[in-house]
C-alpha cells in the first residue's frame, strides 16, 4: 500500500474516532451512546488493520481482531444486557447540557493540539498526526465520565478513554507488545464485569443508576 494512501486512511479513522467522541457528548440516551462507542471501536480496529498491513507487523492484526470482537461486538452486547436488566430510565443526562458539553469538547481538542505539538516534531511514524486525536479522545472520554450521572454512561466514558490510549499507542510505536495488548483487553473485560455487578447493586439499592445517590453513603 502506498504510504500516502495509508497515512490518509489512518487519519480518516482517527478523525472518525474523534468525531464520534464529540457526537457522544450530544447524545441524551444511553442506547445510542453504546452504539457510538461500538462505532468508535470499529474505527480503531480498522486503523489497526491498516497499520498492520502498511508496516508489515502481523501482531497488530491480533489487536485488530480483539478490538472488533471484544469492543465492537461483545462489550456493547454486555452493556445492552445490563441496560435491559436494570429496567430504569434510558436517559443519559448531562450535568452541563449539550451546548456546554460541546464547548468544553472543543476547548479540550484545542488544548490537546497545544500539548502534543512539540511531540509531533520528534516522531517519524506515519501515524504521528494521530497523537493529538488520541489525547482529544482521552480527554473527551474523561469529560463524559464527569459530566454524566448514570453509571453505564460513565463506564462508556472510561472505555472511550481506553480507545484513545490504544490510538496513542498505535501512533507512537505501532502498538504495544502483544502480551501487553492481550492483557489489557482481558483487564477491560474483567473491569466491565465488576462494574456490571456494582451497577446491579446500585440499582437494587437505590432503584436508579444515578451515581449521585451514592452520596447517601456518607450519612
Amino acid at each position: 500500500m502506498d504510504m500516502t494512501i495509508a497515512t490518509n486512511l489512518i487519519d480518516i479513522c482517527a478523525v472518525s474516532m474523534l468525531l464520534l467522541s464529540v457526537l457522544s457528548m450530544t447524545t441524551l440516551r444511553m442506547a445510542p451512546l453504546i452504539r457510538l462507542f461500538s462505532y468508535q471501536s470499529l474505527a480503531l480496529g480498522l486503523m489497526a488493520a491498516i497499520v498492520a498491513y502498511s508496516s508489515d507487523n502481523p501482531h497488530i492484526y491480533i489487536m485488530c481482531v480483539l478490538t472488533i470482537g471484544i469492543k465492537t461486538i461483545l462489550i456493547p452486547r454486555i452493556l445492552y444486557y445490563v441496560l435491559e436488566r436494570v429496567e430504569v430510565n434510558n436517559e443519559a443526562k448531562l450535568a452541563v447540557g449539550v451546548p456546554g458539553s460541546l464547548i468544553l469538547s472543543g476547548a479540550l481538542i484545542i488544548l490537546s493540539y497545544f500539548i502534543t505539538e512539540p511531540l509531533l516534531a520528534t516522531l517519524e511514524t506515519m501515524e504521528r498526526n494521530c497523537i493529538a486525536f488520541s489525547m482529544s479522545v482521552v480527554l473527551i472520554g474523561l469529560l463524559t465520565m464527569v459530566s454524566r450521572r448514570k453509571a453505564i454512561s460513565e463506564v462508556i466514558g472510561l472505555l472511550m478513554m481506553e480507545n484513545g490510549l490504544f490510538l496513542g499507542a498505535l501512533a507512537v510505536s505501532h502498538g504495544m507488545p502483544l502480551i501487553v495488548e492481550v492483557a489489557a483487553f482481558f483487564d477491560v473485560l474483567v473491569a466491565l464485569i465488576i462494574i456490571g455487578v456494582f451497577i446491579f447493586r446500585i440499582n437494587r439499592s437505590f432503584h436508579s443508576m444515578d451515581v449521585t445517590n451514592l452520596r447517601r453513603l456518607k450519612e
